[in-house]
């Protein structure tokens, strides 16, 4: 039934994204933690999505899907740490956790730019949430053409 698989691939977009969302909002929430339980600065991390695949389905089936451009949906493989960008590196000798220099390591957290994704994540929410409806309205369009 390809209306509930495109109800079913919007449906997995927006629990994707709504995860990152909460992932976004620990970024921002931990921009200023300077101490962790693990020791040392909160490190940001990123939500990594991929394609969510049928485990059901034949070579053949996979090859017409591909070939038809037909997806299953999204889902999240993984959250990571963001090794990659430097963490800040600030001078407050008054702070608790200055080093022997009087400079305090602060998380990698961009604000701008996790706001830029906050943005991002929610128009991308917005879409899946609009295309389902207009998926559930040509359904009920179609029950209503049997009466």
């Amino acid at each position: 039934m390809a209306l509930f698989t495109g109800m079913n691939i919007n449906a997995s977009g927006m629990s994707a994204q709504r995860l990152r969302l909460d992932v976004i909002s620990q970024n921002i929430a931990n921009a200023n933690t300077t101490r962790t339980s693990e020791g040392g600065p909160y490190v940001r991390k990123n939500v990594i999505f991929t394609e969510k695949l049928s485990t059901t389905q034949n070579f053949g089936q996979v090859l017409n899907r591909t070939i038809n451009g037909i997806g299953n949906g999204v889902k999240v493989s993984a959250i990571t740490e963001d090794t990659d960008t430097d963490m800040n590196l600030v001078y407050e000798p008054s702070h608790p956790d200055a080093d022997e220099n009087g400079y305090v390591l602060y998380p990698n957290v961009n604000i701008v730019s996790e706001m830029t994704d906050l943005i991002d994540a929610t128009r991308s929410f917005e879409a899946n949430t609009t295309a389902f409806e207009a998926s559930k309205s040509v359904a009920s369009k179609g029950l209503s053409i049997m009466e």
